[in-house]
């Protein structure tokens, strides 16, 4: 059950942290809230998004060993960014939560 729960926020902190990265371009921070971030926007959701990918690594290190938690990192990266592609395609709008912690 431990392993499970890690592995589900894993896979949320790398979907998270795709969002934030993906946020942090001006064409998709434009399409979800209008209008370009600033500077210090982007260089926040650049940060968010790096710290996200790495909790994400953390957590999967606290499931499992080494070798078997990258792999299982590497597949939650990839479901997350096609998640976010998905979510930027058809709904930007649900991206706005993500958007709203980098103000």
């Amino acid at each position: 059950m431990r392993d499970a729960v890690l592995l589900t926020a894993a896979l949320l902190a790398c979907t998270a942290g795709m969002g934030w990265l993906a946020l942090a371009m001006e064409e998709h921070w434009s399409t979800v809230r209008g209008a370009a971030p600033s500077r210090a926007q982007a260089l926040r959701l650049r940060v968010l998004g790096t710290a996200g990918l790495l909790a994400g690594l953390a957590l999967c290190l606290q499931a499992d060993h080494a070798s078997m938690a990258v792999l299982v990192w590497v597949m939650a990266l990839a479901a997350a960014a096609l998640a976010i592609a998905q979510a930027l395609t058809w709904r930007p709008r649900w991206l706005r939560v993500l958007a709203w912690v980098a103000g």
